[in-house]
């Protein structure tokens, strides 16, 4: 998460949308900075505005815009089963190095979720409270230069985003069952993707 005041504006980190990336590159811009634990840096919508943006209500009468980025809910997932599947996590009960991405998807389907396929949802990420504000600005993770041009424009700085955190590839296929069902059971979350910007 990055806030930066002067422009009221806070970035909050949807896990897997390139958040590392732009904390590295943002961070001595940044006036408030959070890079953990994960329950912090990827604080969602809900969290940030009982906890932070209530600092900001309190203490200086001023609301921070929240910034996002969301993710093709497919490639999402497909990000967060090679993330899993590295090496070094062998034997981790996160582990998806044994897992083909079809049986990882069934696996994110169930309830409960098993550990290695309990990865949170994106659509819940923007979920506000009952008297909170939502995000102000939800930009397409594949629309990297709409999201550099905003942060550039609004921040009046130039932002050199370097790749970070990028996992080893793998196959993403799956049965075509498979996705038909993900697409109906977890609708929400493609909703979230397609009304970004």
């Amino acid at each position: 998460m990055l806030v930066f005041y002067k422009e009221r504006l806070a970035f909050l980190a949807v896990p897997k949308t390139g958040s590392t990336a732009y904390h590295s590159a943002l961070q001595d811009r940044a006036d408030f900075v959070v890079t953990g634990p994960p329950e912090l840096k990827h604080a969602p919508v809900r969290r940030y505005d009982r906890f932070f943006q209530n600092i900001f209500r309190k203490m200086y009468d001023t609301e921070m815009e929240i910034m996002a980025v969301v993710r093709e809910p497919i490639d999402w997932l497909g990000s967060w089963y090679k993330f899993r599947g590295r090496p070094e996590r062998v034997g981790h009960p996160h582990s998806t190095h044994d897992l083909s991405f079809d049986e990882f998807v069934q696996a994110y389907m169930k309830n409960p979720r098993p550990e290695f396929a309990d990865v949170g949802s994106q659509s819940q990420f923007f979920r506000t409270r009952s008297n909170g504000f939502g995000a102000s600005h939800i930009f397409k993770y594949e629309n990297q230069d709409k999201i550099l041009e905003f942060l550039q424009d609004r921040l009046n700085t130039h932002v050199n985003l370097q790749q970070e955190n990028v996992s080893p590839l793998r196959d993403l296929s799956m049965s075509p069952e498979t996705e038909r069902k993900f697409r109906k059971t977890h609708a929400a979350e493609f909703t979230c993707h397609d009304t970004a910007l």
